[in-house]
């Protein structure tokens, strides 16, 4: 998967589209990533005891990794991510690149 969690990404499509936030989880077997602030679902809670008040709980739900995008952090833009592989003394090693300005990420 080329979003990792701290990431900055913009969603593409749903309720938040144009919205941007951090990526909180990644759930790279689904393919779906969770967005801080931002795909927010509402739990209500039970009381447990006697005398105690309902709560209602706000948490963000997963989305399509499909549907974001990732802002690069030199150009400011979002953006495709591409992979570039380069050989070092610990073997080969792979990095994300953006495609418009063509800069390492991370």
């Amino acid at each position: 998967m080329k979003i990792k969690k701290n990431d900055n990404v913009k969603i593409l499509a749903g309720k938040d589209n144009g919205k941007t936030g951090k990526v909180l989880q990644v759930l790279p077997e689904e393919g779906k990533v969770s967005i801080e602030g931002l795909n927010l679902l509402v739990k209500h809670m039970r009381p447990n005891r006697e005398g105690e008040k309902g709560q209602r709980i706000e948490f963000p739900a997963f989305i399509n990794a499909s549907n974001v995008a990732l802002i690069c952090p030199s150009c400011g833009q979002q953006t495709r991510v591409g992979m570039k592989l380069t050989e070092g003394e610990k073997g080969v090693k792979k990095y994300r690149v953006c495609k418009k300005c063509k800069t390492v990420i991370e």
